[in-house]
């Protein structure tokens, strides 16, 4: 598993991440299995949300009861939740008192005593970037919260964070798979005329990240689009699936390797974040940290998932 120093923090992070939004159901022993795949695997950093559930808090609850970490055992991993999405709804809420509320209650259901990061997670029209300020602070100065960070945001909506938030933003969680990659895509058909790939929809955030230290960290790394199922195997993608396959009988890694590598194959360091529960697939996903795929295979993937590439 290949890791870095996290930017903005003293964090060596592993590229890839596992992601526990739905292990509420799940039995001690099947989240004590997950878990140990994952550290067997080399995966140290976990994501939560105060949203995975329900109920609220209801995974990072269910986490806790099922490991029950000695402090060892805590200092061992990174810990990220999120904040900031409330149902019914649902709408965002980025105010002073609901992220210390969501903060301090996401901290009791974990069993911690801090966290390691904390994500803003889907933008709020509402924010008043001093309110988020005022919160980053006291959670920093008490030591509740290390790290901050953001989800599916905007350059534009980070820069305007930035205006009064003072710690570094460390990450940005956004959906990204071969399949659903236009933050990535779309540089590569740059001013091509009537081409809907060309469309700048992000104002270029894969490369305000890199420019300004901000972890990419991939979510949905199996999803064609938007929770409409997995492209691994699937009939709509022959193409691509032909591909994969062919490469993952090179490399010997199993297919969901192959998926991941192309993520963690981009210069940007980012982070895959995993969202299965079967131990079996993290085992086979986490390989991808390792395979090399060439610059030749990485852009055959590209046009093999239907992106131009001219």
């Amino acid at each position: 598993m290949k890791t870095f120093t996290l930017p903005g923090t003293d964090v060596e992070a592993p590229n890839v991440v596992l992601g526990l939004m739905r292990i509420v159901e799940k039995s001690d022993d099947e989240v004590r299995e997950l878990m140990a795949a994952a550290r067997d695997a080399g995966i140290t950093f976990i994501d939560h949300a105060d949203l995975y559930g329900p109920p609220y808090h209801g995974c990072e609850r269910r986490f806790a009861e099922a490991m029950q970490l000695t402090s060892s055992e805590r200092e061992a991993l990174t810990i990220q939740t999120k904040c900031g999405i409330r149902q019914p709804g649902p709408y965002f809420d980025f105010s002073y008192e609901h992220i210390i509320e969501s903060a301090e209650a996401s901290l009791e259901a974990l069993g911690t005593d801090y966290l390691d990061i904390l994500l803003l997670h889907r933008p709020d029209a509402l924010m008043e970037p001093d309110e988020v300020a005022r919160a980053f602070d006291e959670l920093q100065s008490s030591g509740k919260v290390r790290h901050f960070g953001v989800s599916n945001h905007t350059p534009g909506q980070i820069e305007l964070l930035k205006r009064s938030v003072k710690q570094p933003i460390v990450a940005n969680q956004m959906q990204l798979s071969i399949t659903h990659a236009p933050m990535i895509a779309q540089g590569i058909a740059a001013n091509m005329q009537n081409l809907d790939q060309s469309v700048q929809r992000d104002n270029g955030i894969v490369d305000y990240c890199r420019l300004n230290d901000i972890t990419i960290q991939a979510w949905s790394p199996f999803q064609a689009g938007f929770f409409d199922g997995p492209f691994l195997g699937s009939d709509r993608y022959p193409e691509l699936n032909a591909v994969i396959d062919r490469l993952a009988e090179k490399y010997a890694v199993p297919v969901e390797a192959i998926a991941v590598a192309w993520i963690t194959r981009h210069p940007a360091q980012m982070q895959v974040v995993l969202g299965t529960t079967t131990p079996a697939r993290v085992t086979a996903a986490a390989q991808g940290s390792d395979v090399p795929l060439t610059r030749s295979e990485w852009y055959e993937l590209v046009r093999a998932a239907g992106y131009t590439v001219p």
